[in-house]
């Protein structure tokens, strides 16, 4: 099931602007040992981040333990196709996250390196922004 807000106060807002600083908050890993980092801004969709979900439970097997560090809180909306100009604002087409550069997309824990190392190469390629591979370092 996508995810989305289970409720807003209002519906339609509008996209902001997604700068090009770097994130402060969650630019570290808190809960997994590996983690996909994002390297540039951009918007993932709702359907982005359950794609990647289910791409690391069934290449993981299920496994491992998957957080997801991200939430598609940002409507956006659209007109119907060959609509006339005016009329008011289109209705919530999807939910999308705005992300910054430098913030933890998922973190993932539990099976063993090489299969983990795999599975976010692999998921890696269905994000529409760049990203790497990340790893806690056990000192």
């Amino acid at each position: 099931m996508l995810l989305r807000p289970n409720q807003t106060k209002y519906n339609k807002t509008f996209k902001g602007r997604n700068n090009n600083k770097v994130e402060s908050k969650s630019g570290t890993l808190k809960f997994g040992t590996f983690g996909i980092k994002a390297l540039e801004k951009g918007s993932i969709t709702a359907r982005q981040i359950e794609a990647v979900r289910r791409t690391i439970a069934g290449l993981t097997k299920r496994k491992s333990k998957v957080w997801i560090r991200i939430f598609p809180s940002t409507p956006i909306t659209k007109k119907p196709v060959e609509v006339r100009m005016g009329k008011g604002k289109g209705n919530v087409s999807h939910w999308v996250c705005n992300v910054k550069p430098g913030k933890i997309l998922f973190e993932i824990a539990g099976k063993d390196e090489i299969t983990i190392r795999a599975a976010l190469k692999v998921v890696s390629q269905k994000f529409p922004i760049a990203v790497k591979l990340v790893e806690r370092r056990l000192v």
